[in-house]
């Protein structure tokens, strides 16, 4: 869980001096967006996540307000996580403290709510500068025993680029989706070309949903490729559009498994997602 300050500044940002902005505060995160698309969606959705104590209650209503079901732990020393978004134009810059994500724990996921559900969705934040990165993997390997799919977003080309792709990997063996961004795509392949690297990344059986922004989707599954394109929209802010994507995309998979159906939903929530400043629903 995490509170985003969006920043967009009103020209170039000026050394030393002010800079007229326009400055917002939005819960954020990317997991917990994504819970607040599919549950903005009408779908059934538990979120389990870290904050502040102090910060519960405030951010167990915004999820609720959203329809989901939050779980959250309240850490007694650690603040909430808090980025800040400097958005310039289609592109942004994000300064992130972890704060109580830190401590975050599989074991959280209880197997009662694995149990109830049909996907898991997980993110590389959940790997980056956590404690124990073996309660992750657990996790997954208990999601797929109950016969839960596991969903991952990487999060991060920063982040991978920074910690190695090694952990991820292992610790993400056992999903069943990927959801990559084309530079995350290039981080854990080291290859360069789009179908190249989705097919790559999904040799090992896992549908792989590659997103390119303005360039669309592309989807490999069992060896072949299909491309989705994506939905022309005014971008106020591109914070969390992967993340609504990836709402769109679980909300039509679970009902269809159409993997080219759900990509064009997941396009279309997409589409309205950068239409608002921060990653949830307005």
């Amino acid at each position: 869980m995490i509170d985003d300050i969006v920043v967009v500044p009103s020209g170039a940002i000026r050394r030393d001096t002010d800079t007229p902005s326009s400055i917002r505060f939005r819960a954020g995160g990317s997991a917990a967006n994504t819970a607040a698309w599919l549950g903005s969606l009408g779908t059934s959705v538990d979120f389990v996540g870290l904050v502040a104590e102090a910060d519960l209650a405030r951010h167990g209503g915004i999820l609720a307000a959203n329809g989901v079901r939050p779980h959250l732990v309240g850490h007694p020393a650690l603040p909430t996580g808090t980025i800040v978004v400097i958005v310039d134009d289609q592109q942004r810059a994000m300064l992130t403290e972890r704060g109580a994500n830190a401590e975050f724990d599989g074991d959280l996921v209880t197997d009662d709510l694995l149990a109830g559900a049909t996907v898991l969705h997980l993110t590389g934040h959940t790997v980056f500068g956590v404690g124990d990165p073996l309660s992750i993997e657990n996790l997954v390997t208990r999601a797929r025993a109950l016969g839960v799919e596991v969903a991952v977003d990487p999060g991060s080309a920063g982040y991978l680029a920074d910690h190695g792709v090694d952990t991820f990997q292992r610790v993400f063996a056992g999903a069943t989706m990927l959801f990559p961004s084309l530079d995350e795509g290039r981080a854990l392949t080291g290859l360069d070309d789009p179908d190249e690297v989705a097919l790559a990344l999904g040799a090992g059986g896992a549908l792989v949903v590659m997103t390119m922004g303005i360039n669309g989707v592309v989807v490999a599954q069992s060896g072949t490729i299909s491309r989705v394109a994506s939905v022309p929209a005014s971008v106020v802010d591109p914070t969390g559009a992967g993340d609504a994507f990836t709402a769109g995309f679980l909300e039509e998979w679970v009902r269809t498994r159409n993997a080219d159906a759900a990509a064009a939903a997941g396009a279309r929530v997409a589409a309205v997602s950068v239409t608002v400043v921060g990653g949830r629903p307005a």
